[in-house]
């Protein structure tokens, strides 16, 4: 069984919508990890 993981590019919402094809599938916002700090995306943004 494949499982989804959806980034903060995807909205939350196919998380539902998408469940009878991909049960067990997540985003990162419901996993609260939408919020981690990363570096390099930081260092990115000032270059």
């Amino acid at each position: 069984m494949i499982k989804l993981l959806f980034d903060q590019n995807l909205s939350p919402r196919l998380v539902n919508r998408l469940a009878d094809l991909y049960p067990n599938s997540n985003h990162l916002h419901n996993l609260e990890l939408d919020t981690i700090y990363c570096p390099e995306k930081r260092r990115e943004n000032h270059d």
